[in-house]
């Protein structure tokens, strides 16, 4: 079984071909950097009109380099939503366009789920799992029992992880994309130099919060003196932020371990998910919080966690070798709750 995979949902124009056997036979990513760069985020109305100029020719070059031709495709998977209702309508319209002219069936992915599952893609992760999605626009904790079967252990009640990870590097000077630079400035600095706060750490439950360390290191710039933000400064204030959120994930992803091995029982797997498992430090946290709790940690191979259309295509395999799929009058959605 081979499945096209289609991903538009904010600043990376993508499109890959998966086989059954998890071979990712193309996976290819246009990145927008440049052109959000100057505005140190992402503009909507830009990227919606990137991903208009390029989905053809990028969703053509990942056919190519697969070897493929469209006749030799089992079904069509796009990113339905969450994510910029723009840019999703257009990945959705390419796909259904496919679909119809290639008579090929049509899967719409959640894309949280896409991230949910990638973990299986390169790896042998079987449900139920505990899953820690981080990104720039969520944080959340789920039991994965199936394709499909989500169950919301924690959320964040205000900013994402990412979010808190790119806001809090604009602040202190740093170039976009804020968040993996933040994390090569923390690597020269001490981790103890500021005192910054562990929003919510030994509180019941398993949300999270990040506001509040957010406004911290906003302050903590703020009393810096008069030379203000020195790269040694810099560097320092990344370590301690990226220290700080280590522990509040160590702190609310012990608790859903502890949740999840009461419904589930032992011996199962931390899964991670989302652009922010590509952090090294938070990696390195969670594994050795595993290593602890006596759970298998599982996480994607750094290309994987960013946004990608393999993990689509992938996702798109898994629900339709179950016999799911979706019609052509299915509408693009803005807020897409995995649990949901």
């Amino acid at each position: 079984m081979i499945v096209l995979g289609i991903e538009s949902s904010c600043d990376e124009t993508a499109a890959a071909v998966v086989r059954d056997d998890r071979t990712i036979l193309s996976n290819v990513v246009l990145s927008q950097l440049d052109e959000h760069r100057p505005y140190g985020g992402v503009v909507p109305e830009i990227a919606a009109r990137s991903h208009l100029d390029y989905m053809d020719s990028i969703t053509d070059q990942a056919m190519k380099e697969a070897g493929i031709g469209y006749e030799d495709l089992d079904a069509v998977a796009v990113t339905g939503g969450p994510g910029l209702i723009g840019g999703v309508m257009v990945g959705v319209m390419t796909a259904k366009a496919i679909s119809l002219a290639r008579q090929l069936p049509f899967v719409a992915v959640n894309h949280l789920e896409g991230h949910a599952l990638t973990a299986r893609l390169n790896g042998d992760v079987e449900f139920p799992y505990l899953l820690l999605l981080v990104s720039g626009g969520h944080c959340q904790l789920l039991a994965v029992e199936g394709v499909g079967k989500y169950t919301l252990y924690g959320r964040t009640v205000d900013d994402a992880v990412g979010e808190a990870f790119d806001k809090s590097a604009k602040m202190m000077g740093l170039p976009y994309p804020g968040g993996p630079n933040l994390e090569k400035m923390a690597a020269k600095g001490d981790a103890s130099k500021y005192d910054l706060p562990r929003p919510m750490k030994g509180r019941p439950g398993c949300d999270f919060s990040f506001s509040g360390l957010k406004t911290a290191v906003r302050q903590q710039i703020q009393k810096l003196p008069e030379e203000g933000l020195t790269d040694p400064v810099v560097a320092d204030l990344c370590a301690s932020f990226q220290k700080a959120v280590g522990d509040v994930l160590e702190d609310r992803v012990g608790r859903a371990i502890a949740q999840f091995k009461q419904d589930y029982g032992d011996g199962h797997a931390l899964v991670v998910g989302g652009g922010v498992a590509a952090n090294t430090h938070i990696r390195g946290v969670l594994t050795g919080l595993c290593a602890r709790e006596g759970m298998q940690f599982a996480a994607p191979p750094i290309h994987l966690c960013t946004d990608n259309a393999a993990m689509i295509a992938w996702a798109g395999l898994e629900h339709f070798r179950l016999g799911h799929q979706d019609s052509l009058e299915f509408a693009p959605r803005p807020r897409w709750p995995l649990d949901q």
